[in-house]
């Protein structure tokens, strides 16, 4: 799935973060998308690619699942992320999700489906949308951020593309983000803001 940046953002860019109640991008998309081959639009920085970027929450202690891309190309062929940090579970959205109503949404439950073992969760709740066109996978996808409650202790990696994975608190995700040991997937930086927010960690503007 794309969508011509021009009309993506048509009513209003924003670079970082942008809340759900400021402009629907959602919608632009749903009402503006259409397919092209993967490989080709890679590097077509006039096309955005949306994600559904899901972050999981335990509804009781407000941890994180957090995981750790692996770095071994033949679990995971995306080089640009290779063995970095992330909070977000999401992936391209494809024909085959055209089946449903919503293929954004579908897209998501299939890919926490195939990424995680989780038994349960309340439905997701889109905080907003994420763009940064300052990293050469950024300038070709956009991200809408969407939370996920849930009351299970334990979430299990299904994928080989996640290296390891568990529940985290907010201090040591933002421990993680300032290491200079650890590197960081950009839209899960951009993503801390509207998570405490959203958790209570800090007051919305």
């Amino acid at each position: 799935m794309v969508v011509d940046r021009a009309t993506l953002f048509a009513n209003g860019y924003f670079q970082g973060f942008s809340p759900a109640d400021v402009i629907d991008y959602e919608e632009i998309i749903n009402d503006n998308y259409f397919y092209d081959k993967r490989w080709g639009v890679e590097t077509r920085s006039e096309l955005k690619q949306p994600i559904a970027y899901c972050v999981i929450v335990n509804k009781v202690t407000h941890e994180v699942f957090a995981y750790q891309r692996s770095s071994k190309e033949a679990h995971y062929d995306e080089k640009r992320l290779r063995g970095k940090w992330s909070w977000g579970i999401g992936g391209h959205i494809d024909k085959t999700d055209d089946t449903e109503t919503d293929p954004i949404r579908a897209s998501m439950l299939r890919e926490i489906a195939e990424e995680i073992q989780i038994p349960h969760f309340d439905p997701p709740i889109i905080l907003g949308y994420i763009n940064d066109d300052t990293t050469e996978v950024g300038q070709v996808h956009f991200g809408l951020l969407f939370l996920l409650m849930t009351s299970a202790k334990k979430v299990v990696p299904n994928d080989p593309e996640i290296a390891f994975g568990g529940f985290m608190t907010i201090p040591q995700l933002e421990e993680i983000c300032a290491s200079e040991e650890t590197s960081v997937e950009s839209w899960s930086e951009i993503a801390m803001t509207p998570l405490r927010q959203a958790l209570g960690w800090e007051e919305s503007d």
